[in-house]
């Protein structure tokens, strides 16, 4: 399987303010660096840098002024003479009356951001362009007729919505992967999510559409991050009304649970007919991850490759989250691996 990887995901590394205090991000360099060990330890395949792309092929997914934001921010915060991360201090909570986006750094930080675990700093926006280019020289491949591929993508991208950014993530790269498809003349197209945080993102860019399906197995967004969004009554709205498909589960969640749920996600997507099917691949499903709390274990996810497999479909593999290091390498890998009938 074809793996795409950039360095420059290293130009980024977070904080985030959590429990009542700023910190250093689960989110850090070392676990792109974790999986990429891996896909070469076991000779999953060829490991390419991705293909530059313009702007503009993240627009469709994103509006134009939130990638405008996103490719500036950086600049603007520093030439207020901070050099520190910047982050987020007000939002525009439902009671506010003012709808417009401000113009001065701080009002659009909060304006363009869900919450105050994406912080902007000098590398951020090489880093999250480069994981987005990685998920489209993925699509590129599959066009090209390749069976599957392996975007490497970090930053995440399933949090990032269509005007804004959070939960680590900037660019949404699973959803720009899907639009690349639609423009490339797919006529369907099935975002999968197995990540254990809903990708609100995801659902929001697509809640109104009919071309893309959106499936995802989450924790109960009751007890889980992003809590705003994920509910099983979430089923699209418009000409998206029965394209949303939220398959939430309770703490604890062990394998033989979230097996019928996959189950259950491949025959709405079977129903879909669809062209590709994209996978935003997150194992913080595991148990003992630091933030999540489903109870995986590591030769669950072959049988979850296994799976996937069966659905029969082009396939691209984009990474989201997993923050247990030492084993976020194997569990992904084991997932291309199951897919690939290797183990």
């Amino acid at each position: 399987m074809l793996t795409i990887y950039s360095s420059d995901h290293l130009l980024h590394q977070g904080v985030e303010l959590k429990d009542g205090a700023v910190s250093e991000s689960f989110e850090k360099p070392v676990r792109a660096e974790a999986v990429l060990r891996q896909v070469k330890a076991v000779e999953l395949g060829d490991v390419v840098s991705p293909t530059p792309y313009e702007r503009h092929h993240y627009i469709g997914a994103h509006s134009e002024r939130y990638v405008d934001f996103l490719a500036s921010a950086w600049d603007e915060w520093k030439a207020t003479g901070r050099h520190c991360q910047a982050l987020p201090l007000v939002w525009p909570v439902r009671a506010l009356p003012s709808k417009a986006m401000p113009r001065f750094i701080d009002g659009k930080l909060g304006f363009f951001s869900m919450d105050a675990g994406s912080p902007i700093n000098a590398g951020t926006w090489d880093a999250a362009r480069a994981s987005a280019n990685s998920a489209l020289t993925g699509v590129d491949a599959l066009s090209d007729g390749t069976r599957a591929a392996f975007a490497l993508c970090r930053p995440p991208g399933h949090h990032a919505g269509h005007e804004y950014m959070g939960g680590y993530c900037y660019l949404n790269n699973a959803a720009i992967a899907a639009q690349r498809c639609i423009e490339q003349g797919a006529q369907r197209v099935v975002i999968l999510d197995i990540d254990f945080h809903h990708g609100n993102g995801t659902q929001d860019i697509f809640y109104e559409r009919n071309d893309v399906l959106f499936v995802s197995i989450h924790g109960d967004p009751n007890v889980s991050f992003p809590y705003f969004s994920g509910h099983a009554e979430e089923r699209g709205a418009g000409a998206g009304a029965g394209f949303n498909v939220n398959l939430p589960l309770p703490p604890d969640t062990e394998f033989a649970a979230y097996e019928a749920a996959l189950q259950q996600a491949g025959a709405a997507i079977a129903r879909h007919r669809a062209d590709a099917l994209i996978i935003s691949l997150g194992v913080d499903t595991f148990e003992g991850d630091p933030i999540s709390h489903f109870r995986l274990r590591t030769p669950d996810f072959l049988h979850i490759g296994r799976i996937v497999a069966t659905f029969d479909l082009p396939t691209l593999f984009v990474m989201e989250g997993g923050y247990m290091v030492d084993e976020i390498g194997i569990n992904a890998v084991n997932v291309l691996l199951g897919f690939e009938g290797r183990a």
